[in-house]
């Protein structure tokens, strides 16, 4: 690694976790932040699982990147996992593979970082190995006249239909068989995307004869060998399916659920009460809540709660198996996402792509 990306990648305890983002995301290879101190010792590493887990314990992205230290602890590695630089490569190999880290950075004796060295220097990258459904059965009455003779997940997007960006997206991801439930105007889908060949994956077509919920398609497929991603056909988004799956290995979750943080102020003064005595007031508060992003990624372990031709939805699903302590866990979305369901957000997916703002954090 040149000495120039590797200045790319360290980050001060005041930095803000957005700029940590930046760093992240724009460091080609090498997913990761270095957190030093002003004489370059490394403090910690920062990953991009540990900055979701920060906006989940509701960090902004104007906290410092040491806000993410007291998280960090109660995790697996606590501390970076590192290696002096001249170790050998067998040596290197069991160090990521033993502390399960795909990033190594190797210190000099005064406890710098001098480069980094990757799991898939010494190991091919594993494939996705996994199926996705893409949901794609509703009807789309909130977008009508617009759905009267269209599939919502059909409906265009700088002259390409919402779905096509979300194939596009799987398969560059790496995830190449694809299932697609249908039920409104069916022959719509199929006449566009065929067999998937010339979007350079394999489809399949699940047709709910009766519509099944949000979930019930996944009663029409077989329990899947390893993970299974599940997407709703109306999402405009940027995620990257490989940190979510990377994030949902290492909770060792049966169920994930994509997350949105969603702010809105609320118009009027809040008054809280202890009985009949106000305690509190305040002057339209603004409140900040976790939304259903409408993307998952299950276990087959997970269809021991599935049943084919039942119809139910995916919220349902969640609550079954957190009655039944099955682990389920919530990955807070930074990129760019929009649900279409709406004639105002389904105008603002398409000027955002006019305008550039589409994948922008």
């Amino acid at each position: 690694m040149n000495q120039t990306t590797f200045q790319g990648l360290c980050v001060q305890e005041r930095t803000p976790l957005r700029e940590v983002f930046e760093c992240i995301n724009h460091s080609g290879r090498i997913s990761l932040a270095l957190l030093v101190d002003a004489d370059q010792h490394l403090v910690a590493t920062l990953t991009d699982g540990d900055l979701r887990r920060g906006m989940l314990a509701g960090l902004t992205m104007d906290a410092p990147a040491s806000a993410l230290l007291p998280i960090k602890a109660t995790m697996p590695n606590p501390h970076a996992v590192t290696a002096p630089v001249g170790s050998d490569p067998e040596q290197l190999l069991r160090v990521m593979q033993e502390a399960k880290v795909r990033q190594l950075p190797l210190l000099d004796e005064l406890g710098r970082v001098v480069d980094i060295v990757l799991l898939s220097d010494f190991l091919p990258p594993p494939d996705m190995g996994m199926q996705a459904l893409i949901m794609a059965g509703g009807f789309g009455t909130r977008l009508l006249p617009l759905t009267e003779d269209t599939p919502k997940p059909m409906l265009p997007v700088g002259g390409r239909p919402v779905m096509e960006w979300i194939v596009d997206q799987l398969r560059a991801a790496g995830i190449h068989r694809l299932n697609i439930s249908t039920h409104y105007k069916p022959e719509k889908i199929h006449e566009h995307f065929g067999t998937g060949k010339d979007f350079g994956v394999e489809l399949n077509y699940v047709n709910e004869d009766l519509p099944l919920g949000t979930g019930g398609a996944l009663g029409l497929l077989p329990p899947p060998d390893g993970p299974f991603l599940v997407i709703n056909g109306d999402v405009f988004t940027k995620l990257n399916f490989r940190t979510m799956l990377e994030f949902h290995q290492e909770h060792e979750a049966e169920m994930t659920v994509a997350v949105n943080l969603h702010e809105f102020q609320i118009p009027y003064g809040v008054v809280e009460c202890d009985g009949v005595n106000i305690r509190t007031l305040k002057e339209k508060p603004k409140s900040r809540v976790l939304i259903n992003a409408g993307i998952y990624l299950i276990q087959p372990s997970v269809y021991e709660y599935i049943h084919q031709g039942e119809r139910f939805n995916m919220t349902e699903l969640i609550q079954w198996l957190l009655d039944a302590g099955r682990t389920v866990v919530s990955y807070p979305i930074r990129e760019y996402w929009l649900d279409i369901g709406q004639h105002a957000d389904y105008a603002k997916a398409k000027k955002d792509l006019e305008d550039g703002a589409y994948g922008a954090d």
